[in-house]
């Protein structure tokens, strides 16, 4: 069987599990199914090296639409497991965490349906956290993409020449952690300390003798630099022109 798990030891700090899926199509209702699982672990926002990974026998024809996309072929899953096969160590892996996932309502519909077909409980669309969700309202009218998002912070995604779940997953949670406010989320006391360890007094003549910060660099987006360049075009006189 094709499926990476590792047994979990029983953890006493918040956990999260971050998962993505590819499927045969975009609705289970009219008999796509799931093709791929992977999910990585985080414990207080922090990436384990703990995976669970399949690739499924969907029991049914790929159409090319969904090959273009992920580019597993009828060949490649034909000796795959079914999900049934692999259900139970998915449901153990994942336990009771809140699972991140990008656009949840697509993925929850597809494991929900799988669940169901083999007699099992459903989970309740409450448990998922929707990176797609966070996103927008971080960023409003921005692309809430995937890739868009890798953009957005910095996180290189050259290898995502086609969708592929765990690899997915593992960039969904570099954005989780950006989205919730950095990669040390969490640790605000600590980022603190480090900041006020790095005060520089100014030596101007004319400075108080007030410690100040030194300056963050921003990068803007090429977007964002376009859109200012539109704004400063409509100013008379503006002060950034002279």
């Amino acid at each position: 069987m094709n499926a990476t798990h590792q047994n979990m030891p029983q953890q006493s700090v918040p956990r999260e599990i971050v998962l993505d899926t590819e499927t045969t199509g975009f609705d289970p209702l009219n008999g796509d199914r799931l093709v791929e699982i992977g999910c990585l672990e985080l414990i207080n926002h922090v990436p384990t090296a703990r995976t669970f990974h399949v690739y499924l026998n969907p029991e049914r024809p790929m159409p090319e639409a969904a090959f273009k996309v992920h580019g597993l072929s009828d060949e490649f899953l034909a000796d795959k497991p079914k999900f049934a096969e692999v259900a139970d160590k998915f449901v153990e892996f994942i336990g009771d965490a809140p699972l991140v996932i990008h656009n949840a309502e697509f993925d929850m519909k597809f494991l929900n349906a799988e669940l169901e077909r083999i007699g099992k409980q459903a989970m309740p669309i409450q448990r998922a956290v929707d990176t797609v969700k966070l996103a927008r309202q971080k960023f409003p009218g921005s692309p809430a993409s995937l890739d868009a998002l890798c953009k957005r912070f910095n996180i290189d995604n050259s290898a995502r020449t086609l969708h592929g779940a765990l690899l997915d997953a593992q960039l969904l949670a570099e954005v989780y952690l950006e989205l919730l406010g950095g990669r040390q989320a969490g640790l605000v006391l600590e980022t603190e300390v480090e900041i006020s360890a790095d005060l520089i007094i100014a030596t101007s003549p004319a400075a108080s003798g007030k410690a100040i910060r030194p300056p963050r660099p921003h990068a803007a987006l090429p977007e964002e630099l376009e859109l200012h360049a539109a704004f400063i075009a409509k100013l008379k006189n503006a002060v950034w022109l002279q």
